[in-house]
């Protein structure tokens, strides 16, 4: 068993996020694994850039209220305990609302070095596409 040194908290990028949005490395994998994990914290109002990835990616939300859009999708709020998939190559965006903080664990793999990337990031989400209608996962 070994208990890996944890790299400190991290600040999300300009050119990748809008707003405050800090990240925490769980995990990432040395070959042959390819696994990676962070847990990412948005404040209100904070999301990614459009971006996709090469294997699909695995959003775990633990806390707050989430937005998330596949492009020319329907932009959906996601809770707590809610478990959302992204298919490869897919751009999409997530983040918080914007009266809420949110928190997810972020999951997806590296392709390997000979097999493209990991994510490929495109522009930032304009303020009224994150402001769009959207619709509940909730019933």
């Amino acid at each position: 068993m070994e208990i890996p040194n944890q790299p400190p908290s991290a600040k999300g990028p300009a050119d990748m996020f809008t707003g405050d949005v800090w990240f925490d490395v769980i995990y990432q994998g040395q070959e042959p694994s390819r696994a990676r994990a962070n847990m990412v914290r948005f404040a209100p109002g904070a999301r990614t850039a459009w971006h996709s990835h090469g294997l699909g990616q695995t959003l775990y939300i633990v806390e707050g209220i989430a937005l998330i859009q596949s492009r020319g999708g329907d932009i959906l709020e996601v809770r707590p305990s809610d478990v959302i998939y992204t298919p490869p190559g897919e751009a999409h965006w997530h983040g918080a609302a914007p009266d809420h903080f949110m928190t997810h664990l972020a999951l997806w793999e590296n392709p390997g070095p000979d097999a493209g990337p990991e994510s490929t990031w495109f522009e930032h989400v304009a303020d009224d596409e994150y402001s769009g209608p959207r619709h509940s996962t909730r019933r």
